[in-house]
């Protein structure tokens, strides 16, 4: 499934850039406020700092419109507050967005889909001076699907910086089977990340 999914994305990146008019490529990176929504979450879960960053190419379309696949590494989860502790899960993941992007001289406006790759995912519980971490993965599916939308702004030396919203389309943790009875928790995967960045050959 994965190779799958990840074929396709590459499918469209190869389409994007055989009628791209011009292909520029970046780097990124920045902070990230994330949560898990949905009615299955518990109600003492709160939001997270994290990390993402990765590569970028930016295919120009029209003088307006390009298209920007990423391959980025993204920290996801939730926090936890405990009476008596913190606790954190938090979940690795390869993000693969593919964005249409719109430019009105320095600002611009992207929207599209995103896949995303679980690699690990940790459950952390700290109290005091005292912490605890085991390996949640098996408790999550492998494929997350999500859509993203940003904006931001792209100087002509190549700096970028800009605000984006990921949402989760899919539900996150695997389902489980109570008294004979499958259920799927409804629980999504929810970041908004601040990030800046570098696009090479801008002009």
């Amino acid at each position: 499934m994965k190779r799958i999914l990840l074929s396709f994305f590459v499918l469209i990146g190869g389409f994007c850039t055989a009628h791209a008019q011009s292909a520029r490529f970046g780097i990124k990176a920045g902070g990230s406020l994330t949560s898990v929504v949905g009615k299955d979450v518990k109600a003492t879960a709160a939001s997270k700092l994290g990390f993402h960053g990765g590569v970028v190419a930016n295919l120009g379309l029209t003088d307006r419109f390009s298209v920007q696949p990423e391959l980025l590494y993204s920290m996801k989860g939730l926090r936890d507050e405990l009476s008596s502790a913190t606790g954190y899960q938090t979940l690795h993941y390869v993000d693969v967005p593919v964005l249409l992007k719109a430019s009105f001289n320095a600002f611009f406006l992207e929207a599209g889909p995103q896949l995303g790759v679980l690699m690990s995912a940790t459950q952390s519980i700290e109290s005091g001076s005292m912490s605890n971490s085991v390996s949640s993965k098996a408790a999550f599916k492998d494929i997350d699907f999500g859509y993203a939308l940003g904006l931001g702004v792209q100087a002509t030396t190549g700096l970028m910086a800009g605000l984006r919203y990921n949402g989760g389309l899919s539900n996150i943790a695997k389902p489980v089977t109570l008294g004979g009875q499958t259920i799927q928790p409804e629980a999504r995967n929810s970041a908004l990340q601040i990030y800046v960045g570098y696009l090479f050959g801008v002009k």
